[in-house]
């Protein structure tokens, strides 16, 4: 189970521009929530190895979560072709992750 958001983030530009399915996790390693929810997240992701994963720290003045307009923690972003087509925030179970994903991996 990983806790860790890497605090370097890529231009909205950037994630704008990539190609394929993308979830973005907005969290950080001190949040209760996030580190409740990698379970889940980490379980939904074992039916789709295909979908790129990118966790970001999130906080004030952090300009890609402020992009998205990211409030709480975790929020995932889910992606396709630099385009969002789901959101989940502070996932209660697998199936909230796992229905988004599909979205995006169809």
């Amino acid at each position: 189970m990983e806790t860790t958001y890497p605090t370097t983030e890529p231009p909205r530009a950037e994630v704008d521009a990539l190609a394929g399915p993308t979830v973005i996790e907005f969290g950080t390693a001190w949040c209760g929530w996030c580190r409740a929810a990698q379970p889940l997240i980490a379980g939904a992701f074992t039916s789709y190895p295909g979908v790129r994963h990118m966790k970001v720290e999130d906080g004030p003045g952090r300009p890609l979560g402020r992009s998205f307009r990211v409030k709480l923690w975790p929020t995932l972003v889910f992606m396709r072709d630099g385009q969002e087509v789901a959101r989940v925030t502070r996932p209660a179970n697998m199936d909230e992750v796992r229905d988004a994903l599909a979205k995006i991996a169809a």
